[in-house]
């Protein structure tokens, strides 16, 4: 059976928490392989509208199983209050259907505290994260001193991991001028939260290794967007882990012949929350009518997003290296009544015009977007579920994203509605 891999192509905020619970419902299991409670994805389904930042999509529907992959830094007091408020919703999370690989690093307070103490050192040059700890719980994580799901279970080894991270995370504080961490407090503070975090501990690995053995479908879930990759986004303003297709099987414990479909999920237009570069970013009315008719404000922060015309550039460029299959292209109906829409098709640099964002920070401010001037529609495409529904004009303006971005159209969002999806192709297809 197919398994398939669900990806922001841009900077986020591209729709996938929509895209994805619309295909849960031909996946088995849903997993999320990378970033923390900083993505925030927004499910609506009929007059209930889920709001969710760490669990995975899918655990808003019966019947599947949700994993929290090795690849997510994990706030163990933000997973308990998630679950608690969906349970409140009448979401129904236990063992069964909720797993959260055993090996997978703990953001704690002290990181979301270096995290905003960081940002407020360095005042205008700040990158903008979320202030929640991402980042540095990263850095732990790969300093060999983070504190993992699996260490909660026993006293002694907590306290030794505990002790580690202390000796490098004290002298970082000095130096910002905070008091040093309060050993006694978070040591007390993780036993307390243990035992509900435990109560989902799992060799994910192995229960996704026996799934795709058993011939289950698994529909792998990516938090933040392509363009925030730490290797391949615009650095430094970007993540601090990994967003591409290729995490998905790293992230999770499974070998990249476990991916068999990549789904990269594409805004009609462009967004961006947060500092650093963007090309094709609008400051007029046009940008202004967009984050307007697209309600453009983060899920998690609140933060007014920033908008521009599609990018075709960054979106080829994303796709190419998170091998996407097929795009899913979101909020077309945000473009309804606009009488002229333009496209990115190419930077000038320097009086050059090129074809792809370059990597020197230096190079990408001076980039100058070149724009292809396309026919806008009069008429509503809210709610479409064919392509019959569309308008003339609507059909081409998808059409010429196709053949700039040199990948096709699979799904077409018209409405945050779960069922206003038009099917191109079925990524779970055999």
């Amino acid at each position: 059976m197919a398994n398939v891999v669900v990806v922001g192509a841009q900077w986020g905020d591209e729709g996938k928490g929509k895209i994805v619970d619309w295909l849960s419902e031909r996946a088995d299991v849903i997993a999320r392989f990378q970033g923390g409670h900083n993505a925030g994805h927004t499910i609506v389904i009929g007059n209930n509208v889920y709001k969710l930042s760490l669990l995975p999509s899918g655990i808003v529907r019966g019947g599947k199983l949700s994993v929290i992959g090795n690849g997510v830094v994990l706030d163990p007091w933000h997973l308990v209050a998630e679950i608690a408020k969906l349970r409140g919703q009448g979401v129904t999370i236990d063992a069964a259907n909720l797993m959260i690989a055993e090996n997978t690093s703990l953001i704690l307070p002290l990181h979301g505290e270096l995290d905003r103490a960081r940002e407020d050192a360095v005042g205008v040059a700040k990158i903008g994260t979320t202030g929640r700890g991402i980042g540095p719980a990263y850095e732990d994580k790969v300093g060999r001193r983070a504190i993992r799901v699996a260490d909660l279970a026993d006293a002694a080894t907590l306290e030794v991991r505990v002790d580690r991270l202390l000796a490098h995370h004290d002298a970082l504080r000095r130096g910002l001028g905070l008091e040093p961490v309060d050993r006694a407090a978070l040591i007390a503070g993780l036993k307390e939260i243990a035992p509900q975090v435990l109560a989902f501990a799992a060799p994910v690995w192995k229960v996704l290794t026996e799934a795709r053995r058993a011939g289950k479908r698994i529909l792998f879930e990516g938090a933040q967007g392509a363009l925030l990759d730490v290797d391949f986004g615009t650095y430094p303003f970007v993540t601090s882990s990994n967003t591409l297709a290729g995490q998905a099987a790293t992230g999770v414990g499974l070998g990249p012949t476990a991916i068999d479909f990549v789904l990269g999920i594409v805004k009609a237009y462009t967004t961006r929350v947060g500092e650093g570069p963007f090309p094709a970013e609008l400051h007029d009315a046009d940008g202004q009518r967009l984050g307007e008719r697209g309600h453009e404000f983060g899920t998690v922060t609140g933060r007014k997003r920033r908008c521009g015309w599609f990018d075709a550039v960054l979106v080829r460029q994303t796709c190419a290296t998170s091998g996407v299959s097929g795009i899913a292209l979101t909020k077309l109906d945000v473009l309804d009544g606009f009488k002229t829409l333009k496209i990115c098709v190419g930077y000038d640099l320097d009086g050059t015009v090129i074809d792809h964002l370059p990597t020197a920070a230096d190079q990408q401010a001076r980039c100058i977007p070149v724009y292809e001037e396309l026919e806008g529609w009069s008429d509503s495409t809210a709610g479409a579920r064919s392509w019959a529904d569309l308008p003339g004009a609507a059909v081409k303006y998808v059409r010429r994203i196709e053949e700039l971005i040199q990948c096709p159209v699979a799904l077409l969002s018209t409405s945050p509605e779960r069922d206003d999806t038009i099917l191109v192709t079925d990524p779970f297809a055999d």
